[in-house]
């Protein structure tokens, strides 16, 4: 009679998900600090992670270094191997997730690009895009607008920003706006050193780079301060919304207030006086975070409205 021996049990061939994910992360700098922020885990835990992936293959992953890593060609084969199956999970993940939210992309936006740029083009996009809801949060405060809730946001600055991805989608050029009946009312609103001796519209921001009259002014090399007829407003659509109903002057940022400009609700009393700055306005997406279908119209659908907006000169976006 044949003796029988017992079978070991089979290894798993699959590693858990969590190791894969960790030893991704870590080769993406080849830093386990790197991994451990994008990952939101300890540096320990990723370190741990990766070791019992190399125990489950029985291979060395990573030449380790004093305080750095590098991947050995085990590990770079192993990593050209998972790239493509995990990125499948993560967009199989992602269209799952947003069929159950039915197709709704949060956009966050400060208050002025919310009210004056992005309002108007809601509905068009609606029309246009039935399948896709956008939740517009409006707000100053840049922690908000880059909370993990939001799907993309579109921010005034310099273009970087840490674990984000950004599209310059207009840039920041500055000029005196009023409405039509103002400046019928004080004609002397067309010559560039009569400005500051008139009613003038302020926004009180707690953005220090914030551009005020000013500095505005003396950008143009008109020196003194403004006048004391200055009305002041917490935001910047409620500083519009004031020039539009004549109070006095505003600062208008191209882009922002162009709608009111082409429907004559505001006019640029000194067409030529202008002030461009180096900031401008972004759009952002997360870093390693892959977009829903939903998510990607909306961002395409916003680089279009960019590349179709006015030049104010041959330099200026």
């Amino acid at each position: 009679m044949a003796e029988i021996h017992p079978t070991a049990p089979k290894k798993n061939v699959l590693p858990p998900l969590d190791y894969l994910l960790a030893f991704e992360a870590a080769a993406k700098d080849q830093s386990f600090v790197a991994a451990s922020r994008l990952l939101n885990i300890s540096e320990t835990a990723i370190s741990r992670k990766v070791r019992l992936l190399e125990h489950h293959y029985g291979v060395q992953l990573f030449t380790r270094g004093h305080r750095s890593i590098t991947l050995t060609p085990r590990g770079q084969s192993l990593l050209d191997s998972i790239r493509p199956a995990l990125q499948l999970l993560r967009e199989a993940s992602q269209d799952l997730l947003s069929e159950q939210q039915g197709g709704l992309v949060t956009l966050a936006a400060t208050n002025s690009v919310a009210a004056l740029w992005l309002m108007p083009r809601l509905q068009q996009f609606h029309a246009t895009k039935p399948h896709v809801r956008i939740n517009l949060v409006a707000s100053d405060s840049d922690e908000e607008c880059l909370a993990e809730s939001v799907d993309l946001a579109i921010l005034r600055g310099d273009g970087l920003w840490s674990g984000f991805t950004a599209h310059k989608l207009f840039g920041e050029t500055i000029f005196p706006v009023c409405s039509p009946a103002f400046l019928q009312q004080n004609p002397e609103a067309g010559q560039l050193e009569n400005l500051r001796s008139l009613a003038l519209i302020e926004v009180a921001s707690s953005h220090t780079e914030w551009m005020n009259w000013r500095a505005w002014l003396a950008h143009n090399a008109i020196t003194g301060e403004p006048a004391q007829r200055v009305t002041v407003f917490n935001t910047y659509p409620l500083s519009v919304q004031a020039a539009v109903d004549g109070l006095g002057l505003a600062l208008g940022w191209g882009h922002l207030v162009d709608r009111l400009l082409e429907a004559g609700d505001l006019v640029r009393p000194v067409p030529d006086a202008r002030v461009r700055t180096e900031s401008g306005y972004y759009l952002l997406s997360r870093d390693g975070i892959v977009p829903s279908h939903q998510s990607a119209e909306v961002e395409r659908w916003l680089r279009e409205i960019s590349a179709a907006r006015i030049r104010y000169n041959a330099t200026a976006c």
